[in-house]
């Protein structure tokens, strides 16, 4: 069983940064996928980046957003930069056992999510 813990969410005005952080227990942390998510109000969740073997990025964030990982912290983390307003949403983590060298787009192939986090970019 892994939990996972979002944070570092707030407001902040355009062409700003974030970092988002995901904390997770558990053990082999190391061993599992993790992808970042969004959810804007009315739409559905939105695949943003996913790190495994490799790492992928949707187009909408590619070049502004970073992820990366700590292992020995059992951290990942979300750095978010050049935010435009329509980067608002609540933000969730998701861990899939394995490292795949696929990026995995699909909620439903995840086996843990967090409890997401807000993000406000204001114009």
């Amino acid at each position: 069983q892994v939990q996972l813990v979002e944070s570092g969410g707030g407001l902040v005005q355009a062409g700003g940064s974030l970092r988002l952080s995901c904390a997770a227990s558990g053990r082999a942390f190391s061993t599992y996928g993790m992808g970042w998510f969004r959810q804007a109000p009315g739409k559905e969740r939105e695949f943003v980046t996913f790190m495994g073997g490799t790492i992928y990025y949707a187009d909408s964030v590619k070049g502004r957003f970073t992820i990366s990982r700590d292992n020995a912290k059992n951290t990942v983390y979300l750095q978010m930069n050049s935010l435009k307003p329509e980067d608002t949403a609540v933000y969730y983590c998701a861990a899939v056992r394995g490292l795949y060298y696929r990026a995995i787009y699909s909620p439903d192939e995840y086996d843990y999510w967090g409890q997401g986090t807000q993000v406000t970019v204001s114009s």
